[in-house]
C-alpha cells in the first residue's frame, strides 16, 4: 500500500522532483546571463560601417561618402580620447589608468561583450595607481570609460545584456563598498547606477523603437505584395467574366449549327451525321465546362451583363462620355478597319476606355488622343495625354491604382506588347500592340 502511494506522487519521467516556479525563474536567469555574457564573450564581432545613402550621406562627394560610413568608429576613437584626457588629469601613474580607460572602449569597436569585462577587471586595478583622494570604487577615467561601455555595449546587443550589466555592475559596487567601505573617500556607485539607469533606459527604448519599425516595414511589405497579388487575382478574374462572353457566343454558334448542318444536306451519310453529333456534344460540354469555371472565379455580388460586350465599333460612344466628362480627347485610326476576333475587340475597347479614366484621374482638364492603327499583323494603340492646365491647382482625383496593372494583364493574355511611361511635356502615353493572326495561317 506504502509503494502504491509512492508511485501515485512520483511525477511522470526521470523520476526528478518537480522544480518550483522560483527555482525555474532562477535557472533562466542564470542561463539568460550565460547567453549573453559569458558563452563566446570575447568573440570577434566587429562593428559595422554605416549606410551612406540617407538624405545627407548621398549628396557627399565619393572620397567623402566612403569616409562617412566610418562614422561610428571615429565617435567612439574621440570619446576615448575624452576619456583618456579624464583619466589621467590631475592623477597618478597616468601611462597605467590611460591605458586601462582607453583599451575597453576601442574594444568595443571588435568584442563588445568582451570590453565589458575587461572595464569591469580594469577599475579594481586602476585604484592602486590612482589619486588617493580620488572617489571609490570608480576613478574618474574608470568612471567615465565604465560608462562609456554601457552605453556601447548596450546598442550594439540587446536590452536583456544591458539589464544584466547593469546588474553587475550594481553587485560589484556594493560589494567593493561593503567589503572594503569608502576608507573615507567618496562613494560614487549611486551615482554610476543612476546616470547607466537612465542610459541604458534609453538604449533600451530606441532597441524597442527600431525593431518596431522594422517589424512594421517588414508588414507593410508584405502586406504591399498580398495587395498586389490580390490585384493581379482581381484583374484576371475581370478578363475571365468578359470573356466568357465571347467564348460562349461561339460555342454557342458552333453547337446550333451542328445540330443543324444534316438538315441541310439531303440524304446526308450515316457518318456525317454522327460527326456533327460529336461536333455539338463537344460544344456542349465545353460550355458547360465553361460555366462551371466561371462559376468558380465569379465573386458573390457579380451580376452579368444584360447587354453585349463592347467592341471598338462601340469606341465613339465611350469618347462622347468621356468629352462630357470633361476631357477633350481626339480618335485617329490608320490602316484598313476590318474585324478582329471579339477578344482582341474586347481588350482593345477597355484599354482605351483604362487610359482615358487614368487621364480623368490624374490629369483633369487635359487633352487626349487616341490612335488606332489596323496593320498587317495585329492591331496597334496609342493613348496618350498631356499635362494638366493647372497643376497647381487642380488636385487629381486618387484612383485605386490597379489601371496599368489590367491593361498589361490584357496585353499578356493576348501575347502583345505594351509600354506605359510618362511623356517629355509631363502628360502620359500608353502604347500597346496586338497581335493578330492573319486568317490563311491556321490553315493545314
Amino acid at each position: 500500500m506504502t509503494e502504491t502511494t509512492h508511485l501515485q506522487t512520483t511525477p511522470p519521467g526521470d523520476g526528478a522532483k518537480p522544480r518550483s516556479p522560483e527555482f525555474r525563474l532562477a535557472a533562466d536567469a542564470l542561463r539568460g546571463l550565460r547567453q549573453d555574457l559569458i558563452h563566446d564573450a570575447f568573440a570577434y564581432r566587429p562593428l559595422p560601417r554605416m549606410r551612406v545613402d540617407g538624405p545627407l550621406t548621398r549628396r557627399l562627394p565619393g572620397r567623402l561618402r566612403t569616409y562617412a560610413a566610418w562614422r561610428p568608429h571615429a565617435v567612439i576613437c574621440a570619446i576615448a580620447l575624452l576619456t583618456l584626457a579624464i583619466a589621467t588629469v590631475d592623477q597618478g601613474v597616468a601611462l597605467v589608468l590611460g591605458l586601462l580607460a582607453v583599451i575597453p572602449i576601442l574594444l568595443t569597436m571588435v568584442r563588445p561583450v568582451g570590453a565589458f569585462w575587461l572595464s569591469m577587471a580594469g577599475t579594481p586595478l586602476a585604484v592602486p595607481f590612482g589619486d588617493r583622494w580620488g572617489d571609490w570604487p570608480w576613478l574618474p577615467g574608470s568612471f567615465a570609460c565604465h560608462l562609456t561601455v554601457l552605453t556601447i555595449v548596450a546598442i550594439r546587443t540587446r536590452p536583456r545584456t544591458a539589464a544584466w550589466m547593469w546588474a553587475l555592475t550594481a553587485a560589484y559596487g556594493m560589494l567593493a563598498e561593503t567589503l572594503f567601505g569608502a576608507g573615507g573617500y567618496g562613494t560614487n556607485t549611486g551615482p554610476m547606477l543612476v546616470v547607466s539607469a537612465f542610459v541604458l533606459l534609453a538604449v533600451t527604448v530606441w532597441h524597442v523603437r527600431r525593431d518596431a519599425v522594422q517589424e512594421v516595414t517588414a508588414q507593410q511589405t508584405v502586406t504591399a505584395h498580398e495587395r498586389s497579388r490580390r490585384t493581379l487575382l482581381e484583374e484576371r478574374t475581370t478578363i475571365a467574366r468578359e470573356l466568357h462572353d465571347v467564348v460562349a457566343h461561339h460555342m454557342s454558334v458552333v453547337a446550333i449549327q451542328a445540330e443543324a448542318a444534316p438538315y441541310r444536306v439531303e440524304n446526308p451519310p450515316p457518318e456525317l451525321e454522327k460527326a456533327f453529333a460529336t461536333i455539338r456534344e463537344n460544344a456542349v460540354a465545353a460550355l458547360t465546362e465553361l460555366r462551371r469555371v466561371l462559376g468558380v472565379v465569379r465573386a458573390e455580388d457579380y451580376e452579368a451583363p444584360d447587354a453585349p460586350q463592347p467592341t471598338l465599333a462601340d469606341l465613339d460612344g465611350l469618347l462622347a462620355n468621356v468629352r462630357e466628362a470633361g476631357l477633350s480627347v481626339d480618335k485617329v485610326v490608320t490602316g484598313a478597319v476590318r474585324e478582329l476576333p471579339q477578344g482582341v475587340e474586347l481588350s482593345a475597347y477597355r484599354i482605351v476606355q483604362e487610359a482615358l479614366s487614368n487621364t480623368l484621374r490624374h490629369a483633369p482638364g487635359a487633352t487626349a488622343r487616341v490612335e488606332i492603327g489596323y496593320v498587317l499583323g495585329g492591331l496597334g494603340l496609342r493613348i496618350v495625354n498631356g499635362p494638366p492646365p493647372n497643376p497647381g491647382l487642380i488636385k487629381p482625383s486618387p484612383g485605386a491604382g490597379h489601371g496599368i496593372t489590367g491593361m498589361r494583364e490584357r496585353v499578356t493574355m493576348l501575347a502583345g506588347e505594351m509600354t506605359a511611361d510618362r511623356t517629355d511635356d509631363g502628360g502620359y502615353e500608353v502604347t500597346v500592340f496586338l497581335p493578330v493572326a492573319l486568317p490563311d495561317e491556321g490553315a493545314v
